[in-house]
């Protein structure tokens, strides 16, 4: 635990600089006017927590350095697939984990097993919320992940379906499988560089007709504006694109 409080307070100093260069830089964002400020008090008792007293803290000072905030609702819910978009970027994590860490949530990612064999990398990985998935076996993955959610523990487990950060024509599948074989809700949040958010958005229940599905999901992405538009998935370009 000292490790891992060491290597937040490092990666605090470290950004500093990068966030203020964005706030100088930048002009005042357009906020939601509709969707609340989300905080840690309004996180409800059965959301996945990280249980840190001073992450919270310097994650709040981060985002308000960097000029972003967190807005509208976390259910309160046990288990979900949230859902990560659009990523186009290295810089998004930047701005995500601050996030996460002011929210005291926790919302795991997988990573290679192997990273747990590496001597003391296996704890900070844990600490993070990295679940060891052996990606040797694409079949496996899905149904390890499946099973990560029936042990009945908390979970918010994140994924990025566009797979890449470059453009793509289609998201990748796997999230809905998973939703449905978990029989967990999905989660959408946004990243919004336009009004410097990172926004959580309404639950969809997957039904098991992901053509009926997909496009509710898509619908919550409108006008969302990532940090290099032209990297932004085809399905977003689209919905978009409607807008006109």
């Amino acid at each position: 635990m000292l490790l891992c409080s060491y290597l937040l307070l490092h990666g605090a100093v470290m950004t500093s600089k990068l966030f203020n260069r964005s706030k100088s830089n930048a002009s005042k964002p357009m906020r939601s006017k509709v969707l609340p400020t989300l905080s840690k008090k309004k996180l409800g008792n059965l959301v996945p927590r990280r249980g840190n007293k001073v992450a919270p803290i310097i994650g709040s000072a981060l985002l308000k350095a960097a000029g972003w905030r967190t807005v509208g609702e976390i259910p309160n819910i046990p288990q979900a697939v949230v859902l990560a978009l659009p990523h186009t970027s290295n810089v998004d994590g930047i701005y995500a984990i601050p996030s996460l860490f002011a929210l005291d949530l926790k919302i795991s990612i997988m990573g290679k097993h192997t990273l747990f064999k590496i001597p003391g990398v296996a704890q900070l990985m844990h600490w993070i919320g990295v679940i060891p998935i052996d990606r040797s076996n694409k079949g496996s993955v899905l149904q390890a992940s499946i099973d990560k959610f029936k042990t009945g523990k908390p979970l918010f487990l994140g994924l990025a379906p566009e797979g890449t950060r470059q453009y793509t024509k289609d998201w990748k599948s796997g999230f809905y499988y998973l939703a449905v074989g978990a029989g967990v809700p999905i989660l959408p949040v946004a990243m919004d560089y336009k009004t410097k958010e990172i926004r959580f958005m309404s639950l969809v229940y997957p039904s098991g007709d992901i053509d009926a599905d997909l496009p509710k999901i898509y619908a919550q992405y409108q006008g969302v504006m990532p940090r290099h538009p032209e990297r932004l998935s085809q399905p977003l370009q689209d919905i978009n694109n409607s807008i006109d």
